[in-house]
């Protein structure tokens, strides 16, 4: 990429200007750098997303491969780069694993033998097998992310794009993936990766580039950014490589099949917690996929004026436990707020969520509007959305089309509308996936400002350096035993 400046239709600023960057054949690159910095765009020029689907003002050259990326066909540069997007529910093309995994070898025309051969060894590399009689909709974040990340390899490519990809991954899934970036790389494909979270990928990197207003502001040897350490790094507005001390949060009061209890607390968690009888109570709440039990807690107890978090490994049913709390998911069982039973329809006027997909939940044509649209209608919010947009780093871009904005800056938006909805619960589903170190900073801010008001507040998170600095209680999942 050479003197690269590209400026999206609904922008007014360039993301990229000015961008340069070369990658040798067999080399892995770590992209890093604030929310909006334009990695993922990188990501898109490299693979013809950026300008082949998205409108805007391209100047500079983009070579992948030998092609130009601006003029040669998406097809033919397909066959020379695999993706893994932010969201993979975005690249599905089919509803189960197995065709998933098929569907660019029969685009390319693979013989149906050499095909069904490919997919088994893909299957096997990736320890997929257990999710073969899966629908892909039926699989947790971190599940499609695998998913995702097989079928990006399975046509063998040269060079394989990743943004962001252990954002839904639990500590074994992001080792996994970590593994399986080492292995192509010994295998001598070109890798490149935006990321925030660093303390894994930095061991496989070659080169670590950090972007800043669009272009490259330094770079460093995998061995050299290991060196600086998580002080300056955080100066620099990135995550630390070291894994955060913290004491684990205390134990909530559950019990059930889904609940991973600790050794010695007889899988009821804690006794007495603050706001007793304020928060929100499950019982019996049990859920199935096609008859296969996902979720079933006998009992717990979520308090009310604290941060709880939702950890497990991935496929524990914690997503399933934020539609069921919001309203969202049919289930045996009931859920009751400060002792009083909510049905499915009272859940979705009480409480908000943040998905791990956003994108899902953002309707109007401004940010401004957006956080209009779902606020509490008794509550004026001009000065308090100001200052929560400016914390937020979205003060600047009130007038912006909220699609318009990167995948982080969208998030936080999202995480905006709920702190203003007034709402008695609300639940963020990996919020800090696409956020830097200072937003991941003003994103607990928000969580703690809501739980201080006296609602529920649920965070389901992998993410070790949310967790400490965020979770007050803790509720462990894990997948409930068949049958």
């Amino acid at each position: 990429m050479a003197g690269v400046r590209w400026t999206y239709a609904a922008a007014d600023a360039p993301t990229l200007d000015g961008f340069d960057l070369h990658v040798r054949p067999g080399e892995t690159v770590v992209l890093c750098g604030p929310s909006g910095c334009g990695k993922s765009t990188a990501l898109r020029l490299l693979n013809g997303l950026v300008p082949h689907l998205h409108n805007g003002r391209l100047d500079g050259t983009t070579r992948v491969a030998g092609l130009r990326t601006d003029e040669a066909t998406l097809d033919l540069l397909g066959r020379h780069t695999g993706t893994v997007l932010q969201h993979p529910r975005r690249q599905f093309f089919t509803d189960s694993v197995e065709a998933e995994l098929a569907f660019a070898l029969e685009n390319f025309g693979e013989p149906p033998a050499r095909l069904r051969e490919r997919v088994a060894e893909v299957i096997d590399e990736h320890g997929l097998a257990p999710y073969l009689d899966r629908r892909l909709p039926e699989l947790s974040g971190g599940q499609q992310q695998r998913v995702a990340c097989a079928a990006a390899t399975v046509h063998r490519p040269p060079v394989l794009l990743l943004d962001e990809p252990t954002a839904n991954l639990s500590e074994a899934a992001a080792d996994h993936l970590t593994d399986t970036v080492r292995r192509l790389r010994a295998a001598g494909a070109t890798v490149v990766i935006a990321e925030h979270r660093l303390h894994r990928l930095h061991r496989v990197a070659d080169r670590v580039i950090l972007l800043r207003d669009g272009r490259v502001d330094a770079e460093w040897t995998g061995a050299e950014f290991a060196a600086l350490g998580d002080d300056a790094l955080r100066a620099m507005g990135l995550r630390g490589i070291e894994p955060p001390a913290r004491p684990a949060p205390d134990p909530v009061p559950a019990h059930g099949p889904s609940v991973d209890h600790r050794d010695g607390d007889g899988g009821r968690g804690a006794g007495s917690l603050p706001g007793a009888g304020e928060g929100l109570a499950l019982r019996g709440v049990r859920c199935a996929f096609r008859g296969r039990r996902v979720l079933d807690i006998a009992e717990a107890y979520l308090p009310a004026g604290a941060i709880t978090a939702v950890t497990g490994p991935n496929g524990a049913g914690k997503s399933t436990l934020a539609r069921v709390v919001t309203g969202l998911r049919r289930h045996e069982g009931e859920v009751l707020l400060a002792g009083r039973r909510l049905n499915r329809a009272r859940r979705l006027r009480e409480s908000a969520i943040v998905m791990q997909d956003v994108q899902r939940q953002l309707f109007t044509d401004s940010v401004e509007a957006e956080l209009w649209l779902g606020a509490a209608a008794d509550a004026p919010i001009g000065p308090r959305a100001r200052a929560l947009l400016a914390d937020l780093g979205l003060e600047s871009l009130a007038a912006r089309h909220p699609l318009s904005l990167s995948g982080g800056q969208q998030q936080r938006l999202v995480v905006a509308a709920a702190r203003l909805s007034g709402r008695r619960v609300v639940v963020f589903d990996e919020p800090s996936s696409g956020v830097d170190h200072r937003h991941l900073r003003s994103i607990t801010r928000v969580m703690r400002d809501l739980a201080d008001a006296g609602a529920v507040v649920l965070l389901i998170s992998h993410d070790a350096d949310l967790l400490a600095l965020a979770a007050d209680h803790e509720l462990r999942l894990r997948p409930p035993p068949a049958g």
